[in-house]
């Protein structure tokens, strides 16, 4: 089924009862947040508060929260997408008739990948004059945040060298009633635009859309390649076009259905503190000078909705989209790399900080080849962590993951760091932005060399330090402490009490990480350290010149002096929503 706009989405769940409306009034500043975080984490429906203080219209949020819901808005499931198109690739390599037929429907899709322009749009129907921000129902997601944020915009630029658009989805604080923050991370199509065009001293034209249909909300969060345009992809996975309407004098062209649009320009050389922000690494991103969006013109539709997404601690909804994205596009990378089995991006840390591939190695180190790429692909390359393990090992699960470590990870031959690399905008843990350090673990299968085992006891463990708040192993292979503070020192002590045996990893994590909660351990351990300061190894050595390590690899992942603080709601908010449940009818 093909959703010609965000509307006909919405009736589509409301029919199935995967949606709810919530008449009693709500405050976008807080207040939705902590309700949609408790939907979502219980699996909950999509929810349109019809009734938002100070804004006449409603707001979406949770709306592609569930794996159901992506499958509907996509038609199937994500993984058959990916499928579809490794299949239709392949039908070219090389191309015999039989294959094209075979591929007939699929690479029909091709032709719905052209733009339809139109004279006249529904998203034009209304203009709010003069432009004004505060007439909509904005968020204020965390109580530290700078303020109010678009948070699910599909931000429309152009190239002033070649000419091709790019859609992608960019957080926007709003100053004022008609300029916004446009914060542009780098390796972001938007900022590639903005750069050019601050080169040649000239303003940006920039349309920020809010609310398209399903297809296109997920498109605009695809990590495609640069010069790709994100709209006529969406044509492609409807098998429809995108109907557009110019804007911007112009210079733009928008979805001809969305909700809301945003007209203006980026000015150059004007730079504006943007954040704090509480982001999906589950802290605050801090602040920093990014460029200025000035809105001249805002549009909307008959009875808009205003869609928005919270990200945070995991899960979130972003979970639920980066795992999708991630369905349909692994397939296609199997297609170019053939020795890459699976590869998976865990959202538990960010995405981007930790990432595991399975190899079949047709030659000795294939799999280090296959991490080098990764670290050079796109927006894989703002990975962190990369652990690389054997065909049958499944990436998606820890556990697995934590045992092949166990089993084949030896230091002195499978740890490689990459210090003064670049880094996630997001990333907090160098101190700098946008730099950072990486490392990957090489623990694909080695020839059979049974390793010793025996028992890790961790009541003396615990009574080593007095720091040492609690202890869990893991698979044998992760000894993770929760530790009061000085986690690198507690490290170096557990190190040389020789305790450990052959645990390849022990890491400290901070009070507030439950070692029982496997998601929010992950969150905790990935989250917060840096590859080259915080990681060191129970044995080390210069060996003409190079660093050889051995023994057991333990990672400080204690909160640090500097870092921005974690997300957590405030009491008062909490309380306000337990008091009020009842009132918002949510089923």
């Amino acid at each position: 089924m093909s959703f010609s706009h965000l509307r006909s989405f919405v009736d589509f769940l409301e029919g199935k009862g995967d949606l709810c409306r919530v008449k009693a009034e709500v405050d976008s500043e807080l207040e939705v947040t902590e309700i949609a975080t408790r939907v979502f984490r219980e699996k909950g429906p999509a929810l349109l508060f019809e009734n938002v203080k100070g804004s006449a219209f409603p707001l979406l949020i949770n709306v592609l929260g569930t794996p159901s819901r992506i499958e509907a808005a996509l038609g199937r499931a994500p993984a058959e997408v990916g499928e579809a198109l490794t299949k239709a690739a392949e039908s070219f390599l090389p191309p015999t008739p039989r294959k094209i037929w075979d591929e007939r429907f699929t690479l029909s899709r091709f032709l719905s990948m052209r733009l339809k322009p139109k004279r006249a749009a529904p998203v034009m129907a209304h203009r709010i004059s003069p432009a004004d921000l505060s007439r909509l129902p904005i968020l204020k997601c965390w109580p530290f945040d700078a303020g109010r944020f678009i948070t699910f915009p599909l931000v429309v630029t152009k190239s002033p060298v070649d000419g091709r658009q790019n859609l992608g989805v960019y957080r926007m604080q709003a100053f004022n009633a008609r300029e916004t923050g446009m914060h542009w991370q780098i390796s972001r199509g938007g900022g590639a635009h903005y750069q050019e065009a601050e080169r040649r001293n000239e303003p940006l034209p920039l349309a920020a859309v809010v609310g398209a249909d399903p297809i296109l909300l997920l498109a605009g969060v695809l990590p495609l390649p640069e010069g790709l345009d994100e709209m006529a992809f969406a044509g492609f996975l409807r098998g429809r076009q995108t109907e557009t309407v110019s804007c911007c004098g112009g210079r733009l062209a928008v979805p001809a259905e969305a909700e809301f649009l945003l007209e203006g320009v980026v000015p150059p050389n004007e730079r504006r503190t943007e954040g704090p922000f509480g982001d999906h690494f589950g802290h605050y991103s801090q602040e920093a000078l990014f460029p200025v969006f000035h809105i001249e013109r805002i549009y909307h539709r008959d009875n808009p909705i205003f869609p928005v997404a919270v990200v945070g601690k995991p899960p979130q909804e972003d979970q639920v989209i980066g795992d999708a994205i991630q369905e349909m596009l692994v397939p296609l990378l199997k297609l170019m790399h053939p020795e890459l089995v699976d590869l998976w991006a865990y959202q538990e840390a960010g995405f981007h900080n930790l990432l595991v591939a399975s190899v079949n190695e047709r030659f000795e180190k294939e799999a280090l080849k296959t991490a080098l790429w990764i670290l050079g692909e796109g927006q894989l390359a703002m990975t962190k962590c990369v652990v690389l393990v054997g065909p049958k090992v499944n990436v998606r699960r820890f556990d697995e993951v934590l045992r092949a470590l166990r089993d084949h990870f030896d230091p002195s031959e499978d740890f490689i760091l990459l210090p003064g690399t670049s880094q996630d905008t997001l990333d907090f843990t160098s101190f700098k932005m946008n730099l950072g350090s990486k490392m990957i673990l090489d623990a694909t299968v080695r020839s059979p060399k049974p390793a010793p085992r025996r028992e890790v006891d961790i009541d003396k463990i615990k009574r080593l330090d007095s720091r040492i708040l609690g202890a869990r192993l893991v698979e044998n292979s992760l000894l993770a402490l929760q530790v009061k503070s000085d986690g690198r020192s507690v490290l170096e002590g557990v190190l040389a009490s020789s305790l450990l045996g052959p645990v390849p990893i022990v890491a400290a994590v901070s009070a507030d990480i439950p070692l029982n909660d496997p998601v929010l351990l992950i969150w905790g351990l990935f989250t917060r350290f840096d590859c080259e300061r915080d990681t060191f190894f129970s044995q080390a050595s210069l060996q003409k010149g190079h660093p050889v390590y051995g023994g057991t690899l333990a990672i400080d992942a204690t909160w640090k002096e500097g870092y921005p603080a974690p997300l957590s709601m405030s009491e008062e908010v909490v309380k306000k929503v337990d008091q009020r449940w009842k009132e918002y009818q949510i089923k």
